[in-house]
């Protein structure tokens, strides 16, 4: 149960949202929840097709301009239409349409089991004529260039002729709204049509980016189960494949299509398509489901989490874990973008929202994955060292705050560039992937030298000043509040940077004193580097007030006024689209969890009571307008011992895009909210830690469950956590042994071993 969403809303605004909710995707390719057959004129769409890091340039436009400003941003592109299939009943001129006729019954729902979406209609023409329809489409997640829909009519009160007309259009364009800035940018980027042809029964279409030259193309076909009299036709910019055929009972036609990039496949992409596709002439829809199925029964064996309790939140988290799998690069080129591949919200850009909210995901269920996404930054590193020369440092490497093949693409440095911790976020979650997976071949050959870059810059942002290590200049994760000295976060995931570097130095150097010489000589790395790194780690000045017991969030940050919550409209939320940024600066008003996400991500830096106060301080002060920031109150608040306020801030953070409760899904779901309820689940209520010194959990369970389950995989071992009414079950499902802490006691698992502990409450 609670494998499924649906929806019967024909609602314009809802519609928009759909277009997110029931998007499919692989990692590599991106289709939108579009109906086959359209909307009628003057019902908003945003119909897209995307493939991940697929992208043209545009220059970015200032009225003043300084040094260093990036010149040219990336965007992704919306790719080749070619989901367009319209049904037209015998002589009638009109196609089928949930917007004519009579509508006797609609349904669609996205099967996150089995890996489909699905379209029941039960429709009346405007003539009378009755039938039922099913459009049930998929994303390969085997076959990564394929997207497949299977369509079936069967008539109901007639017998006739079903005209089918299947079109691939390549003449598209991006979405933008210039009300809001998520998705306001110029269109200069965008596609041209190189060619559309057809070669016997394929429909062929190539376009290339406008500047950035790189190509992509597609090949679609149609299977029939009864005879079919076909013409095709070439037109401006698209292929249209019509077919008739009798409808004297259920037809079913299938459409294969295949994306193909030159940035994956080189430059011969149409003919690559055109042979991909021919190898899938014979495999039927029925086996394409059974790939998924097999595909998915893997996934979720280790990445399921289960609820008891609150069926709405147990789609709700099933929803979220699809979606990241749906979302995350499997290759070198590519990420996880803020809006994954269901939208273009933020331009497909990816940021620090990948390593800190999503990343863990795949570290403990699917290290594989996780590997993967973190070598992607590796193959970034050149491009980062060269940001770092632009930005002032001799040495080492500054990762830009947005982009999708290294340059900086944010235009408003205040709240990117200056966003430095994105560095340490990088480091952060290399080592956290290092210490849940023991994979020294990542640390000796990626990871050092990702820590050692990093770290390089820190020394040069920083500086000492009566015996501290200071780092001024910088915006924090709280964007309401900008460029500011000591940055409570930045300094804390600095020291962290810093630490790491030093010791993956020292035991790089005495576990593999060739790789580690290798590496000093590539890098020019001289022996006093990582003893400075050392010195400055422990210098690192972390603000804290006395009088308030908290950690302030910046040297300035408690000087300034509180915002005048009780006067601001709610409808002025989120604040950032209401009023002018120099205003936000200057209160006490936080966007997000900063501090307190510190405290999360580095709880040993401070004691459990200082991060109490800082918790209660800035729960005050913060709007949530991003929607990173719940998740994070919710993982503190149950740290904390607050298992309802836990649970309050998790329900926000479930289902932000499928109520929707941000107003802006239509523009692409939450991927940072969506890998952070995951993380409010394990790292909050399960109060999971992967430190130093090995795997700590201390579960509870809100009163409002009865009980929930997931699985980790931690250093190539399989524990199995459930908890339910007053008890926690461990299970050591594969590996030989397994040593951890439970409420801060040792534990040991033999292989297979089920242990029984009373829940803490």
């Amino acid at each position: 149960m609670n494998w499924t969403i649906s929806n019967q809303s024909l609602d314009p605004q809802q519609l928009l949202v759909n277009e997110s909710l029931f998007s499919l995707g692989n990692g590599y390719l991106g289709v939108r929840g579009n109906f086959e057959e359209g909307y009628p004129e003057g019902v908003p769409t945003i119909r897209g097709t995307y493939i991940n890091a697929f992208h043209d340039l545009a220059a970015i436009h200032y009225g003043e301009k300084a040094f260093g400003y990036p010149e040219v941003r990336q965007k992704l592109m919306n790719l080749i239409d070619a989901q367009t299939i319209r049904l037209y009943l015998d002589d009638e001129t009109q196609p089928f349409s949930l917007f004519s006729g009579d509508v006797v019954h609609f349904e669609r729902t996205l099967d996150l089991q089995y890996g489909f979406s699905e379209r029941l209609i039960q429709w009346h023409s405007p003539a009378g004529r009755e039938i039922m329809i099913r459009f049930r489409r998929l994303v390969s997640f085997v076959r990564r260039e394929l997207f497949a829909i299977e369509v079936t009519v069967e008539p109901v009160n007639f017998s006739g002729r079903l005209k089918i007309v299947s079109t691939v259009n390549g003449d598209v364009e991006n979405f933008s709204d210039a009300s809001d800035s998520r998705v306001a940018s110029e269109d200069e980027a965008h596609l041209d049509v190189l060619s559309a042809r057809n070669d016997g029964a394929v429909s062929l279409v190539t376009d290339q980016a406008h500047t950035s030259k790189r190509k992509v193309s597609c090949a679609a076909s149609l299977n029939f189960s009864v005879p079919a009299e076909t013409q095709l036709a070439v037109l401006p910019g698209s292929v249209e494949t019509s077919a008739t055929v009798a409808l004297n009972g259920p037809v079913t036609v299938i459409k294969k299509t295949i994306y193909t990039d030159s940035l994956r496949h080189g430059q011969q992409t149409e003919q690559t398509a055109a042979a991909l596709l021919r190898g899938l002439d014979h495999v039927p829809f029925s086996k394409l489901l059974e790939e998924q199925q097999t595909y998915l029964d893997r996934f979720w064996r280790l990445s399921d989490v289960r609820i008891t309790g609150s069926p709405a939140l147990q789609t709700g988290i099933r929803f979220n874990l699809y979606q990241l799998l749906q979302a995350a690069g499997r290759d070198s080129v590519s990420s996880i973008a803020a809006k994954g591949l269901s939208g273009e919200g933020y331009e497909g850009h990816y940021f620090w929202d990948t390593e800190i909210f999503m990343l863990p995901f795949f570290t403990l269920t699917q290290p594989e994955l996780a590997r993967g996404l973190l070598l992607f930054r590796y193959g970034l590193l050149d491009s980062a060292r060269r940001r770092a020369r632009v930005m002032g440092h001799r040495k080492g490497a500054l990762f830009p705050w947005r982009t999708i093949t290294g340059s900086e693409c944010s235009a408003f440095f205040p709240a990117g560039t200056a966003q430095y911790h994105i560095n340490a976020d990088i480091a952060y979650s290399c080592v956290q992937y290092y210490l849940a997976t023991g994979d020294d071949d990542f640390l000796a050959r990626f990871g050092a030298e990702i820590l050692f870059e990093t770290a390089r810059v820190w020394m040069e942002t920083g500086h000492y000043l009566n015996g501290s290590f200071r780092v001024d200049g910088v915006t924090g994760p709280d964007e309401y509040t900008a460029i500011v000295d000591n940055n409570y976060y930045t300094n804390a995931m600095a020291k962290y940077n810093l630490y790491w570097a030093a010791k993956a130095a020292g035991n790089l150097k005495a576990a593999d004193p060739g790789c580690y010489t290798r590496l000093s000589e590539r890098l020019q790395l001289t022996d006093r580097e990582p003893e400075e790194w050392a010195h400055a780690a422990k210098a690192m000045y972390l603000p804290y007030d006395p009088e308030r017991g908290i950690n302030p969030q910046d040297d300035t940050f408690l000087q300034k006024a509180v915002w005048n919550f009780a006067e601001t409209p709610p409808g002025n939320y989120p604040l950032l689209l209401h009023y002018h940024p120099l205003t936000l600066y200057r209160y006490q008003v936080c966007k997000q969890a900063d501090t307190v996400l510190a405290h999360f991500l580095l709880e040993d830096e401070q004691t459990l009571e200082t991060m109490r106060r800082s918790f209660d301080y800035y729960e005050k002060v913060t709007t949530h307008d991003s929607s990173l920031s719940t998740c994070i109150f919710s993982i503190m608040a149950a740290r904390l011992g607050d298992t309802g306020k836990a649970y309050d801030y998790f329900k926000t953070a479930a289902r932000i895009d499928l109520d929707n409760t941000q107003g802006n899904t239509r523009d692409g779901l939450h991927l940072a909210n969506i890998g952070g309820t995951w993380m409010a689940i394990v790292f909050g209520f399960a109060g999971v830690r992967i430190k130093e010194n090995g795997l700590s959990l201390r579960p509870v369970l809100p009163s409002a469950w009865k009980g929930y389950a997931f699985r980790l995989v931690y250093h190539g071992r399989v524990l199995s956590v459930s908890v339910a009414g007053e008890q926690l079950e461990l299970q050591l499902t594969e590996g030989s042994r397994l040593s951890f802490k439970l409420y801060d006691q040792p534990v040991e698992l033999k292989s297979g071993q089920t242990a029984v502990f009373p829940l803490h409450r």
